[in-house]
């Protein structure tokens, strides 16, 4: 059999034709055999067990029945137009009914011939009936290829009103099959295989589409799912392992007095282990001459601006500039006002380019960047522009890198002759079976530590029945002097979402704190960017105690004396978003509280969320449970990352397979970095296919 024979079109497949072949490339992307082949089921059913119509009770899942039809009739007009079967097996009868194809079953139905019938069984008055069941001749079905468990394949709404069933999909992959023969290439290496008990690439496709039994499924399934495990990782760590022998970075080989002078005299705290630990790991990875490209993952206030203000300070000890890039202006400003006020009494030029920034500010920005006068410059995407040019850029540190495109990323990597050194910095915790599959490539430093004095955030639930305790609570921690945080999902009233809205929210809580006793604030992202800045400086000086703001304010507002957020329809937000709302309190010395508002009805997913934000402030305990909740294609915009474009394996699910999977190709590449050995042939083979970015799953020969 010829190599590329999983190459030829799916119009070629008996039973399948141009018309449908057109469908099922539109639908679900099969153009040729191997697509199809490597259409795995979502689920598969039982169907050893044969029932008699004397043991059917209602709603009892479904079944499968051996029997004839007897008569056949058609019923109402129109929509309400049905056509029905009787059907008796010897121990009784019922119907079985078709709104739909009707023609189709009444042409070709015969009667009294033994047929299997599969489907829900639902009972109307005395008779039990099944809709739209499968049907099929029971001599057949006894020839057909037969397994243990029927196997259940994805489908889309037009694939359904195309009639293509699962039925005709199971066909299609039968004939596949005795097509295709044994014609999968090995992927693996016989050690592989023998070390984690794995059965071979032709008898795992098989299973996985007609198992033999529930064992060779389940270990033909697991042999997939490792496969696909494996060569993700094997792909991100030789992509680690080649940009660090091939893309030099500047070696700063040197701590200099810059960096010891601010560590010895304007440090303003002892830092913790963990940030000693990061800054550590940090100094090696610059100091070796390859390119840094680090991830550092570090909870809502667990101090990684003042790493990322060491990390400048190594450049600049070495004669570079250093940059930072936020994904808003908000947060730019913030790192700003944070590493202007560090760095105050030390004399490097600190600057900020925003979209804001005014023209003739700009030309002094760009002059002393080009220079060399200007050390560091905080931004947001304007930092790529063309016309931002460093005199010797050493160090880019991205904030939120989720938030910024492959190709804004990139602009910022030729700002010099060499690319500077990357940190990625992120507040959202990343769980770690997500990390290895999306950052792999990245080395990862983790702040798992806060700095000592912070008080644990206490977070609430409440009703809306609880509005005047909660009040009542706003007005003794204002009396002590604190100010208030009111976040509401919605800037206007939706027809359809019954929320409360901002601007509601904002007049009820001006006539419960009403002036002059009271100042309130607000924020939202349709005001102009001077209103939003005029009313933040008002919040951040203490003119105003409360600040009534959508979600505006989830990341850059740093004002230490505001202690209480409350989260209006707490159940509207994502659990990542609740603690980073929750993030924006507990920056002082003194108590914070976290109040989550929602109404009595709750789905069981938004309860899970309330529940998980009221026991735990753990920023990694929770993106744990966000991502069983959402799945990875959901959380950080890992939907456009492709990494996670999985045919079997599940992140969440199999987080021991893709331990193992990691693992064992770590051992490989230390044994044999360049798969030269003969018995990696094949591994090798599958990965150059890789590079060539067709996928693991239309890998052939």
């Amino acid at each position: 059999m010829p190599t590329n024979f999983l190459h030829t079109p799916i119009d070629y497949l008996n039973g399948v034709g141009p018309a449908r072949a057109k469908l099922l490339k539109a639908e679900l992307g099969i153009s040729t055999y191997g697509d199809l082949a490597n259409l795995f089921p979502n689920r598969y059913i039982d169907k050893t067990k044969y029932y008699k119509i004397n043991e059917l009770v209602p709603d009892s899942a479904h079944v499968q029945i051996v029997g004839k039809v007897t008569h056949l009739k058609t019923m109402g007009d129109g929509r309400a137009s049905r056509l029905i079967a009787t059907f008796i097996d010897g121990t009784g009868s019922m119907e079985l009914v078709w709104f739909k194809g009707q023609k189709y079953f009444k042409d070709n139905l015969k009667l009294n011939e033994p047929y299997v019938v599969y489907g829900k069984v639902s009972k109307y008055g005395s008779k039990y009936n099944i809709a739209h069941p499968d049907v099929e001749l029971l001599k057949e079905h006894r020839s057909r290829q037969q397994s243990a468990m029927t196997p259940i394949y994805p489908s889309t709404e037009q694939l359904t009103k195309r009639n293509v069933t699962n039925k005709m999909v199971v066909r299609m992959m039968q004939q596949l099959f005795s097509e295709v023969q044994n014609s999968f290439t090995e992927t693996l290496s016989d050690q592989i295989r023998a070390q984690h008990q794995l059965v071979d690439k032709n008898t795992a496709m098989y299973n996985a589409h007609f198992p033999k039994s529930a064992a060779l499924l389940q270990q033909s399934i697991y042999r997939l799912k490792f496969e696909e495990l494996f060569f993700i990782q094997m792909e991100l760590l030789l992509q680690n392992r080649i940009r660090k022998s091939r893309i030099k970075g500047y070696a700063f080989e040197k701590v200099g007095e810059q960096f010891n002078d601010f560590y010895s005299n304007h440090l303003p705290f002892e830092l913790t282990g963990a940030q000693k630990r990061v800054v550590k790991e940090i100094r090696a990875d610059m100091g070796t001459g390859a390119h840094m490209n680090r991830l550092l993952q570090g909870d809502v206030g667990s101090g990684k601006t003042i790493v990322a203000v060491l990390t400048c300070l190594l450049a600049i000890d070495n004669g570079f500039q250093a940059c930072i890039m936020a994904p808003t202006e908000i947060l730019a400003q913030q790192h700003f006002q944070g590493v202007s006020e560090l760095l105050k009494n030390t004399g490097l030029q600190v600057a900020l380019l925003t979209g804001s920034v005014k023209t003739k500010a700009r030309r002094v920005i760009h002059s002393d960047l080009e220079d060399g006068s200007l050390n560091i410059l905080i931004g947001t995407h304007a930092l790529i522009e063309d016309k931002v040019v460093f005199k010797n850029l050493g160090v880019a540190i991205v904030d939120e890198q989720h938030r910024f495109g492959v190709a804004q990323r990139a602009k910022l990597w030729k700002k010099n002759n060499l690319p500077p050194h990357v940190l990625v910095m992120t507040a959202t915790p990343i769980p770690r079976t997500l990390a290895m599959s999306l950052y792999g490539d990245l080395d990862i430093s983790i702040i798992d530590e806060l700095p000592p004095g912070r008080k644990e955030i206490k977070t609430v639930h409440r009703y809306d029945k609880n509005r005047l305790g909660v009040f009542s609570f706003l007005k003794e921690e204002i009396t002590k002097g604190r100010q208030v945080y009111m976040v509401y999902p919605l800037i206007e009233e939706s027809e359809t979402l019954d929320y409360k809205d901002l601007m509601d929210g904002y007049e009820s809580v001006v006539r419960e704190f009403p002036a002059p006793q009271y100042q309130v604030s607000i924020v939202h992202g349709r005001m102009k960017p001077e209103d939003k800045d005029y009313e933040m400086e008002r919040f951040v000086k203490g003119e105003t105690q409360i600040m009534v703001a959508t979600t505006v304010i989830e990341v850059g507002v740093n004002v230490p004396n505001a202690s209480v957020m409350v989260i209006e329809s707490a159940e509207r937000f994502g659990l990542s978003q609740l603690h980073q709302l929750r993030g924006r309190v507990g920056r002082g010395a003194d108590q914070s509280f976290c109040i989550l508002m929602t109404s009595y009805k709750l789905s069981n997913e938004a309860r899970t969320r309330i529940e998980t934000m009221v026991a735990t402030t753990d920023g990694f305990e929770i993106a744990e449970v966000d991502l069983k909740l959402r799945g990875p294609g959901d959380m950080m915009g890992t939907r456009q990352s492709g990494v996670l474009a999985l045919r079997v394996a599940d992140i969440v699910k199999d987080n021991d397979i893709l331990a193992i999977a990691r693992n064992t190709a770590i051992d490989l590449l230390q044994k044999d970095a360049t798969l030269e050995l003969p018995e990696h042939a094949s591994i090798k083979k599958v990965l150059q296919f890789l590079q060539s970015k067709k996928g693991l799953w239309k890998y052939i020969s």
